[in-house]
């Protein structure tokens, strides 16, 4: 216990230094919860969607009026609208069960406190249709749990009962690996949960000066090693090496010797990611995501290369411009200066909105009729209010919402409450389902008219996916290693394990073209190469005669290759 006097009550300044702490905390923690995500693609992005929907919290909070419950209010509205991804709705959830509880005491005690909790996990569970234990959801009630056991049973102090809820939180965080098998095959602990209780180590902070949490590679919980030392094993790379959040990306070209290849990219393997080094006769096109930039360059020099046309990218400053584009867009659209006001666009019963992660894949997207494009995707994923203002720009009354990512969809299905357009959400997961699903676009119907014939037409395609693995993990297909390829199904999974991405295609393809199929859309990515996808579609054009390719440039990070197969 600090030496400063104990606090006894929630009021409405305790309420805005515990939030604006935990924005800060999240913003620290980011890094380490991201590397909670099990799953080996790169949309490890938990610990930055909460971090960003915390963002959007304090933003509105300092702008509101002094007063419990102007405070209350606008970290209810600014946790709805700034809410990013599935962890972002479910923290936004939160939040708002917090404000509504706290709104009604001018200063909350320890009961008060354990009742806002409570408020909190049901708010949690209400948002969710399928609950899943061994989640967030899991941490915060028993969490109040325990909050409202010590408050019942005479706890002395609000400190008390806070720690009690900690420890709980604590508890069931470690206990998550139990209760979803996932997590303890990559043995590890849910992001989600871990995030959650740096709320309650803001507010111990707050109310009691306990020192506030360093990030620490014990946050992974109950895992022998870290996902960096599986993916040292896995790929035969000894030293030290962070495979989840690399900060820089690091291109040339290089003169080098062929027969130095293996050994530069082994030396590039210790100090970075998301390594390609593609070329011949001694010139080479070389790419690498590290946090040392001039041990990247000095690799090649060591083996007598020449590096040359060195292009040096910020990464974090590249998400965050990109954060700060699109706000800003919002704001200026608020102020009526927005790039295609309503009257500009045609008139139409029904509109579509659409989350596009490519210029390539926008471009289509309009030429089928979507009137507004936001972009987003994986690891970026837009706001409510993002995708409430694309709504309110549509010229139209009735408005359909394509978000094109699992991760999206509970942002989108907030947004008819908001408006008085009606809006109804198709469930695309991906960018192949965006277009079919337009295919049975009438923009002369109504909402309720168009969702059931465009989902109908989403899930009536297969779709597919190539992407490289972020981190080694074990899956049905086999073990993964950091840098491999993998195929991926929408409902089944990682069906296909490769070392490059063509490779990864042609067995994703395999599985995906069965008896009866027609067409298969492949959208290329910005990592495509064109020689490499022009070999695929020639090999495709032996293996599957009888099939149609047709080949759009999406110009998508991350992905290669996405495919439609009808």
């Amino acid at each position: 216990m600090s030496e400063a006097a104990v606090i006894e009550h929630v009021d409405v300044e305790v309420l805005r230094r515990t939030i604006t702490v935990f924005r800060d905390l999240l913003r620290t923690h980011q890094t380490a919860i991201n590397r909670l995500n099990v799953y080996p693609v790169p949309d490890g992005d938990t610990g930055t969607n909460m971090s960003r929907t915390l963002d959007a919290v304090v933003t509105e909070m300092d702008g509101a009026r002094e007063g419990m419950a102007a405070t209350c209010d606008a970290i209810s509205h600014g946790a709805l609208m700034g809410a990013r991804g599935n962890s972002g709705v479910i923290v936004s959830q939160i939040l708002r069960g917090l404000a509504a509880t706290f709104k009604q005491h001018e200063a909350a005690d320890a009961k008060g406190a354990a009742s806002a909790l409570r408020a909190a996990s049901d708010a949690a569970y209400l948002a969710v249709l399928k609950p899943v234990e061994g989640t967030i959801l899991t941490v915060v009630r028993e969490s109040a749990e325990a909050a409202e056991a010590a408050a019942a049973n005479g706890a002395p102090s609000l400190t008390a009962v806070l720690r009690a809820a900690r420890d709980a939180g604590r508890a069931a965080l470690a206990s998550t690996p139990e209760l979803l098998p996932v997590l303890k095959d990559a043995g590890v602990v849910d992001a989600g949960g871990a995030g959650l209780l740096l709320l309650l180590d803001a507010a111990l902070h707050v109310v009691d000066g306990e020192p506030l949490p360093a990030p620490d590679p014990s946050l992974e919980g109950l895992a022998a090693e870290s996902f960096e030392a599986v993916a040292r094993r896995s790929s035969g790379v000894d030293g030290e090496l962070d495979v989840s959040e690399q900060r820089y990306e690091v291109m040339f070209l290089c003169h080098l010797a062929d027969e130095q290849i293996d050994t530069f990219k082994h030396r590039w393997g210790e100090i970075g990611d998301s390594i390609v080094v593609v070329g011949g006769d001694g010139t080479w096109n070389c790419h690498v995501h590290t946090n040392d930039i001039g041990a990247a360059i000095e690799v090649p020099l060591a083996l007598d290369g020449r590096p040359f046309q060195i292009r040096v990218t910020d990464l974090f400053e590249e998400v965050a411009v990109e954060h700060a584009q699109r706000e800003a867009a919002i704001t200026a659209s608020a102020n009526g200066a927005g790039d295609t006001p309503p009257s500009e666009l045609p008139a139409v019963t029904c509109a579509v909105v659409a989350v596009s992660s490519g210029n390539g894949i926008s471009a289509l997207f309009r030429d089928l009729g979507v009137q507004v494009v936001v972009k987003g995707g994986q690891t970026l994923n837009p706001s409510t209010a993002e995708l409430l203002e694309a709504v309110e720009r549509a010229n139209a009354q009735h408005v359909i919402l394509l978000p094109g990512n699992k991760n999206i969809i509970p942002v989108a299905e907030q947004v008819d409450a908001l408006t008085a357009k009606t809006v109804r959400v198709v469930p695309t997961r991906s960018m192949p389902e965006g277009l079919a699903a337009l295919i049975a676009y009438d923009p002369e119907l109504d909402a309720p008219g168009n969702v059931l014939p465009m989902r109908h037409a989403a899930e009536a395609i297969e779709t597919g996916e190539v992407t490289q693995a972020v981190r080694a993990s074990n899956t049905d297909a086999g073990p993964i290693a950091e840098g491999d390829w993998m195929g991926i199904v929408r409902g089944e999974g990682i069906v296909a394990i490769a070392p490059d991405a063509v490779a990864a295609a042609k067995a994703l393809l395999e599985h995906l073209v069965g008896e009866g199929r027609e067409l298969v859309t492949v959208i290329t990515g910005a990592g495509a190469v064109d020689d490499e996808t022009a070999a695929l579609e020639e090999w495709f054009a032996g293996r599957f005669p009888d099939v149609e390719m047709e080949h759009h440039e999406g110009g998508q990070p991350l992905y290669p290759y996405l495919f439609g197969v009808e």
